[in-house]
Formats: structure tokens, sequence, C-alpha cells
């Protein structure tokens, strides 16, 4: 069966990538806005699902995976910030917090309709951040297109005390644990 990512994300290419398998990107057109009174989780696991449904009729023998993450603290939100200034302000009101990641993952076999679902939340601590660290790393490392405003995968790193979940993939973007358990249970040999 071909494995196909939905998802035109550079950071869940690459990821998807260490598995060393054949794979195909799909973009999936879907409306990402979370639904009046969802739950952050609720909204990253149905967003997986639709993401991966958007691509099915293109490949009807195939594993398409689906990811979708929500970042949230309290009743706020963190979505991609595109541009420097929401980046700015993001990470203003995260400084010295925790924020949750909930990252979702959907495998659907377009074969049987069977689909996977799980979603890997990871808790991350901010370090107390000044304008001038804030500013520094948005305008060194320009995080607009990742939920949360800061790569920690790269310099963003910088910005954290702690992380604690079951895989730092997922903060990424793609929970490779969890994607690897859904291939095999669909029968792809991994290693």
């Amino acid at each position: 069966m071909k494995l196909v990512l939905a998802s035109t994300s550079t950071y869940r290419r690459e990821l998807l990538q260490r598995f060393d398998l054949p794979f195909e990107v799909a973009r999936p057109d879907i409306d990402e806005t979370p639904l009046p009174g969802e739950a952050p989780q609720a909204t990253a696991e149905r967003l997986a699902v639709e993401k991966a449904r958007a691509v099915a009729a293109r490949f009807p023998d195939a594993l398409i995976i689906g990811s979708d993450q929500v970042a949230y603290m309290g009743e706020a939100l963190f979505g991609k910030p595109g541009t420097v200034e929401r980046a700015v302000a993001q990470l203003k009101s995260m400084s010295g917090r925790t924020v949750i990641f909930h990252t979702a993952l959907a495998l659907l076999n377009t074969r049987s309709g069977h689909v996977q679902v799980e979603a890997v939340p990871t808790e991350v601590r901010f370090r107390n951040l000044s304008d001038d660290e804030i500013v520094r790393y948005v305008n060194k490392e320009r995080p607009l297109d990742c939920a949360g405003s800061a790569k920690s995968e790269g310099l963003g790193i910088a910005l954290l005390d702690a992380l604690s979940g079951d895989d730092p993939n997922a903060l990424i973007g793609l929970p490779l644990i969890a994607l690897a358990r859904m291939l095999r249970n669909e029968g792809i040999a991994l290693p």
C-alpha cells in the first residue's frame, strides 16, 4: 500500500523520512477553525482525521497520515502566529508558564476505511523571558509557521525550562512512536 502524508509541513515530512519508507505528500484543504466549545485535544484529533480524509479520494489503496497540533494554556489557544508581532505576543503571554501541546495523529487505511487516532500531549514550561530575549529569538528563528511560536528542535529550546511528554517528536509535529505502532498494526515492518 502507498503511504501518504496529508500535510505540506516541512517539519512533518522531515520526521517521517526517519522511517526510511517511501511516501507521497498531499495537501489537505480543510478549515482548521476549532468548533465552539471544542476541547483542544478534540480539535486536534478531529483535524488530524479530517486531513487524512480530505485526500483519501485521490489514494484509494493507501495508508494516509493526518496530524494536527493545538497549543493551549487555560482558555488561551496558540496557533501559528503568521506575523512577527503575533509571535512576540504569544511568547510574552507564555513567559514563565506551562503550555500544553496536543499533537494528534490519524492513520487512515483507505482500502478498509479503518482509522486509528491518538493524541500525544507535551507539557512545555517556558522560562521567564525578557522582551529583548523574545524579540531576538523571533528575529533569529522566525517561528511564524509553528503553533506556540517556538521551535524546540532549534534555537527555541533555549526559551524552555522543561519538556514533559511521551515522544519529543510530537512537539515538532508528528508523534513517531505512535505512528510506528499504527503502521505495525497495518502490517508495515518497522524497522
